[in-house]
């Protein structure tokens, strides 16, 4: 069996270039598409099993419907209302969207023929998706009694004509068109089906019909077309197509909103029903039909991609989910931290002893949910206040929330219903929160309250002791088993004091002044990170070492692009790894030839932000200024979202940081990717022996645990390669 285009060798070629012309900087959107490239090279990777491929797959669908619902939405917005305000590289929305089309229709051709190769690699390890004509007669014979007594009493037919109003087809809605003949007098009409968003992606056939050993998957569309007969006794059907909608998924909120919370539900129900940003069509789809759906959903063919293969690759992850451990990374459970056993898993004695650096997904997200849970069985915690921005649907956390709360803790929640494509879950844990007695407080109209902290307040004696957890992501326990994000536990007073002024800023718009430690965004964050790049600036002019290292998710801020290209003009040597969007162009001689980029795919997404600095002194090393934050360098989290940027002081925290977390990510071949000049990504190369940063804290001791940082000789010596470019 072949491998599609681009696998094993291939693989290792550069990704194209975003067909840039002279601009400084990079365009966001094609950069996202980028991205999702490099995603789905994971998808060819062989090194991967193959149910992880599959998954990478699912993933880079899921990834360009959202893209679609929000970015694409939103230049179709932009032109429609004549707005011509171009983007960081000097496109207008209308030029944009003309080169979004082309990536999107390469992207979309290149998933197509990953699956068809992936769909064969499964059959041979003995799971098949069968199409509506691969059915074997057992299978047939439960296909089709499972439809008739499950499906059947489920679906709609609906005749579309002039005494019918169009049917509205909900965002990633899926359905069937049929075109049908009466046999009675030969009159031909048009009926919808659409398919209940209810219903699995997939119908799994038992064991032992589909064989011993074996998995047969069958989609539900492809199970409708092909007992059809039933829903339509009295015609002949003379063709079938399968269609998905895409709708505008964006929510804009009023700053005059006189209720959040109403607003927010109505805002919901809109989205549902916003304008169509993508028809996605079969290939062979009835051209009287397609008409049909285009005049109906008011849509252009600009907006439509013909598919020669499955429609909705996301859906691919209900596969995934199939019981092949042999076909699936090996099981990985994380570490519990060292420093909280040794205190009998007393997460306030270990605090008070020693600040604490947890790394997640290695090193259990139970530990963040224990501090919670254990200061709400506390009698001597007073109060809890804790932002949340996305809890996940069954969290641990909340409930430890309100278990605080009915213990008859003072019990502050800071919920954001502006986090995207959460706020449904949000307002529902709101409510919940709420009813249990907690203070929920829904925080600016306008900037996302993003930052990630909990202080819990303690009675100790004749005072009371802060704790505070800071995080570079969410509260999430589902998320926290394949984020990578840091976690850093303290009960430092300064910070305690500033994370106290960081919630009356949110609760009560009490602007924070004389902050100790912590920088927050929109005020001060923007300032220090220009503080620390000018004093790199200075060393360099003094002819002392001057870096910098920052590993965030994105960066497409022009003025804090603009503070790198000057810093990489004085001298001062940058290495990023942004996982994702990179406006930054690095390796332009006068602009950025002291810039080099790179971004890391692999087992775990990437999440954690750490800006390091070097201070005067060589990185990594005990003089570098080292921070971690919830705020990438966007313009959003840095003017229009409340993030923390929190400094590490701490010795022995600081080297965990810097010299293990973040030289590792430097270090990695395995999963890197170098961003070049002329915007095109390829996979880093070496002369030695290649390191995988996720392998290397999987199999290593825990941070809060008794690993030193990275020593000779724990890694190898690389040489890297920049490989090229074009």
């Amino acid at each position: 069996m072949d491998s599609p285009t681009g696998t094993t060798d291939a693989a290792s070629e550069p990704l194209p270039a975003l067909g840039l012309d002279e601009s400084p900087y990079f365009n966001r959107e094609l950069s996202w598409l980028q991205f999702n490239e490099r995603v789905l090279a994971e998808a060819r990777n062989e090194a991967y099993p193959l149910l992880e491929r599959l998954r990478f797959l699912s993933i880079s669908g899921s990834n360009l419907d959202e893209f679609m619902m929000i970015r694409v939405a939103g230049l179709v917005g932009q032109v429609q209302r004549g707005l011509g305000e171009p983007s960081i590289d000097g496109r207008s929305p209308s030029q944009q969207l003309a080169a979004i089309r082309e990536k999107l229709a390469q992207l979309s051709a290149l998933q197509q023929e990953i699956w068809r190769y992936l769909r064969v690699a499964l059959a041979g390890a003995d799971i098949h998706v069968a199409d509506e004509r691969r059915v074997k007669p057992a299978a047939h014979r439960w296909l089709k009694a499972f439809f008739l007594e499950e499906i059947l009493p489920i679906i709609t037919p609906q005749a579309l004509d002039p005494a019918h109003p169009f049917p509205f087809v909900q965002n990633e809605g899926m359905g069937l068109l049929f075109t049908l003949t009466r046999d009675a007098d030969s009159e031909q009409l048009i009926e919808m089906v659409l398919i209940p968003s209810a219903l699995p992606r997939f119908v799994r056939v038992p064991g032992d019909i589909a064989g011993e050993g074996e998995a047969l998957y069958i989609s539900i569309a492809s199970l409708i077309q092909r007992y059809a007969e039933a829903l339509f006794p009295g015609f002949t059907i003379e063709g079938d197509g399968l269609f998905r909608v895409l709708r505008d998924s964006d929510i804009e909120i009023e700053e005059e909103a006189e209720d959040l919370v109403r607003t927010f539900r109505s805002a919901i129900q809109r989205r549902r029903r916003g304008q169509v940003i993508q028809l996605e069509l079969e290939e062979d789809f009835d051209p009287k039909a397609e008409n049909l759906l285009l005049q109906q959903l008011g849509v252009t063919e600009a907006a439509v991609i013909k598919t020669d293969g499955m429609i909705g690759i996301d859906g691919l992850a209900e596969i995934v989910a199939e019981d092949r451990p042999d076909l699936k990374f090996d099981a990985y459970a994380p570490r519990f931290p060292e420093r909280i056993r040794e205190h009998d898993g007393d997460a306030f004695s270990a605090i008070r002893e020693k600040d604490i650096i947890i790394h997640h997904p290695y090193e259990s997200f139970e530990v963040v949910v224990d501090f919670v849970r254990q200061a709400a069985a506390d009698p001597d915690v007073v109060a809890i206040k804790q932002t949340l921005y996305r809890a996940g649907s069954q969290s641990n956390v909340i409930n430890a929330l309100i278990e605080a709360a009915e213990a008859g803790k003072s019990v502050t929640a800071v919920v954001e219903l502006k986090a995207r494509f959460d706020e449904e879950q949000n307002l529902k844990w709101a409510s919940k929160l709420e009813r249990a007695g907690v203070q929920v407080i829904y925080g600016f109209t306008d900037w996302k309250t993003h930052a990630k902290v909990a202080m819990v307040v303690r009675r100790e004696g004749d005072s009371f002791r802060t704790y505070c957890h800071f995080g570079t992501g969410n509260y999430h326990p589902v998320t926290a088993k394949v984020y990578t994000d840091l976690s850093f536990f303290t009960a430092d007073p300064k910070l305690g004091r500033d994370a106290a002024k960081m919630f009356n800023f949110v609760t009560g718009y009490v602007e924070p002044h004389a902050l100790e430690r912590i920088s927050i965004a929109p005020i001060d964050l923007r300032a220090e990170i220009y503080r620390r790049i000018d004093a790199e600036i200075a060393h360099a002019a003094q002819g002392k070492p001057a870096a910098i290292w920052i590993k965030c998710n994105q960066i497409t801020d022009q003025a804090m692009i603009d503070r790198l290209y000057a810093a990489s003009n004085a001298g001062v040597q940058i290495e990023l790894v942004v996982r994702g969007i990179c406006c930054l162009r690095p390796g332009i001689a006068g602009l950025s030839e002291n810039i080099h980029v790179k971004s890391i795919i692999g087992r775990f997404l990437e999440h954690s932000r750490i800006y390091a600095f070097a201070n005067g002194a060589p990185l990594p090393s005990a003089q570098a200024a080292v921070y971690i934050s919830s705020a990438d360098l966007m313009s959003r989290n840095l003017d229009r979202r409340v993030e923390a940027l929190i400094p590490i002081l701490n010795r022995t925290v600081h080297d965990q940081v810097l010299q293990q977390v973040l030289l590792a990510n430097m270090l990695d071949t395995e999963q890197s990717w170098w961003l070049h000049s002329d915007g095109s990504y390829s996979r880093v190369e070496t002369d030695g022996r290649s390191f995988n940063c996720h392998r290397y804290f999987m199999t290593n001791p825990s941070l809060s645990g008794r690993g030193g940082a990275l020593e000779a000789g724990a890694v190898p010596k690389l040489s890297l390669r920049r490989g090229r470019a074009g």
